[in-house]
């Protein structure tokens, strides 16, 4: 079977659908390179003094692990000179990134977490990092952050890497996913996956049932109904899986089907939700619906939301479409009993 790179994936997609100029192509080249890096380093472990907390804290008010700040560091570094980008925002900063003025500026500008699943590091379960492409406006002189406040539907191109038992870098650009597997040896990517689909239904799902309680009523509803198993409404039992690293339970999905839930609970009323809009929530929505699946806030396209800040946080349900299109329903019934 021939081996198909990242970059030869991508030069065909640009001769097919006209979709991937060279500038975008140079820049998905340069976030998986970079992630390539940031594998090594999470590979290393202690061995390369990367593990525990920094002592600092990041713009969500999160400690910040020493992997956090060089995986920040290794994507600013990597993404900053090459002309491709007019500014890139990150999870862990406050404000954008401008590209420094020694260097030209491109066309796009580059969202990303760049590790997500923090607290599994130092217990060697799977991290990755997340990543959303978006075209800077016409016109635009000093990126700022109203230039990132662009719906999810605007995206250009998204994608993870997963730090696992094989480092996978998955990606679409409008036209399907696709899935490709780091060769340690040749440091390339191989394309190993062809436009990954999510099955329609499932017997799975993955919640933080810990903070069952908290829960409002259409979420308590619909987790009941599953737990209630073959002999509940639902007619069929249902399996938990819950990795606490988003990046991990969605390739799970990906890969077999499922539903993702991180609710908006009672805690805090003031806060919407946990993860954030621009990203985590917005990529994994566009790789999801290009998979076939769905990806609502339990009462809308997450992808059709207007953010209105750059931090901004949203309830996530994604994954498999019959149960994403049932758990909204239930949300939906709520508002509408008043």
């Amino acid at each position: 079977m021939k081996r198909v790179s990242l970059t030869q994936y991508l030069v065909e997609e640009q001769r097919l659908h006209q979709n991937i100029p060279a500038e975008l192509r140079l820049l998905i080249e340069v976030v998986a390179r970079a992630c390539k890096t940031i594998s090594h380093a999470v590979g290393k472990g202690a061995l390369g003094d990367v593990m525990g907390s920094a002592d600092t804290e990041n713009i969500q008010g999160e400690v910040q692990k020493k992997l956090d700040i060089i995986s920040n560091e290794i994507l600013l570094e990597a993404n900053e000179w090459g002309g491709h980008l007019a500014a890139m925002a990150s999870e862990e900063m406050e404000t954008v990134h401008q590209i420094p003025n020694r260097y030209p500026r491109g066309e796009y500008m580059l969202v990303f977490d760049p590790l997500d699943g923090s607290s599994n590091i130092d217990v060697n379960v799977s991290i990755g990092t997340i990543f959303s492409v978006l075209k800077a406006p016409e016109g635009m002189k000093e990126p700022s952050e109203a230039a990132f406040l662009q719906p999810g539907r605007q995206q250009v191109a998204a994608g993870y890497a997963i730090y696992g038992p094989q480092t996978v870098f998955v990606l679409t650009t409008g036209h399907g996913v696709n899935c490709f597997t780091l060769d340690r040896e040749l440091g390339a990517w191989v394309l190993t996956h062809r436009n990954m689909r999510i099955p329609e239904s499932t017997k799975e799902y993955a919640i933080n049932a810990s903070n069952a309680r908290h829960w409002h009523a259409p979420v308590q509803r619909y987790v009941n109904e599953m737990l209630a198993g073959k002999t509940g409404p639902r007619g069929k039992d249902f399996n938990t899986r819950w990795i606490a690293s988003m990046v991990a339970d969605v390739h799970r999905i990906m890969s077999r089907g499922g539903i993702f839930m991180y609710p908006a609970d009672m805690r805090d009323t003031s806060m919407p939700g946990k993860l954030r809009l621009m990203y985590e929530a917005n990529p994994m929505a566009f790789i999801v619906e290009q998979a076939g699946g769905a990806a609502t806030d339990g009462r809308q396209r997450i992808m059709d939301i207007q953010p209105h800040k750059l931090h901004q946080r949203v309830p996530v349900f994604l994954g498999s479409k019959e149960e994403v299109e049932l758990v909204t329903s239930y949300h939906l019934q709520a508002d509408a009993a008043g």
